[in-house]
């Protein structure tokens, strides 16, 4: 079913708010996960969806969207690679910490008039892109950007072999999350931890530990001598 005017509907059901972790930047978020995921149902005559994911601001992106602001370096000249970019949160602190470009991909078409709203919002332009790019081409970037997206193991599992390319490519891959089920974490390198303030509604407590990581390559197997 076409959505008639999705950036109408993004805007209808959440409000401005700035991000807890990161007040520099705002979101349309809304105030209340299941009311507006009965909603998106219904706008798109469709049962079963996954949650509102872009009408929220996660913890793992909030992670990252301050590490990136703290650590312009991280992004500054880099054309940046924000992979289930939800609200957009992430690509928009890149391209305010200098990064030459943001391409935010998600698969969900409210996140794509989300993150065109927010961005604008925000006085950035960012690239935006609905494609399932996850086992595909890899785009042309110097800095991928994953939040919360290791929460199912076949797409935990899908996502690390793609992101491996990356690596091996020398494309450096950062990711922010509180420590969802399916994270590699013995291919993780630590870089910052915060106490990030979210909703629960979607989650299970107030205040998140949440970890933005490198992730590392996989070492290479010991052929012996």
């Amino acid at each position: 079913m076409k959505i008639p005017d999705p950036d109408a509907f993004v805007r209808a059901e959440t409000r401005t708010r700035p991000v807890p972790l990161v007040p520099e930047i705002t979101l349309r978020v809304a105030d209340e996960a299941v009311p507006l995921w009965s909603k998106t149902e219904e706008e798109l005559a469709e049962a079963g969806l996954p949650p509102p994911f872009w009408a929220f601001a996660w913890a793992g992106g909030q992670a990252l969207a301050r590490f990136l602001l703290d650590h312009p370096d991280e992004a500054r000249g880099r054309r940046v690679l924000d992979l289930g970019s939800g609200s957009g949160l992430v690509a928009i602190a890149a391209m305010k910490a200098g990064a030459a470009s943001a391409l935010a991909a998600d698969v969900d078409r409210f996140a794509l008039a989300a993150i065109g709203v927010n961005a604008a919002a925000n006085g950035v332009s960012v690239e935006i892109s609905g494609a399932d790019l996850i086992g595909g081409a890899r785009p042309t970037v110097d800095l991928v950007t994953v939040g919360d997206l290791f929460y199912e193991r076949g797409l935990a599992a899908r996502l690390l072999a793609w992101l491996d390319g990356f690596l091996a490519d020398g494309v450096p891959v950062l990711i922010g999350d509180p420590g969802r089920y399916y994270l590699p974490g013995e291919r993780l390198q630590t870089l910052e931890t915060y106490q990030v303030p979210v909703t629960r509604d979607l989650e299970d407590a107030e205040i998140k530990k949440t970890t933005v990581w490198r992730l590392m390559p996989t070492a290479p197997a010991d052929g012996g001598s």
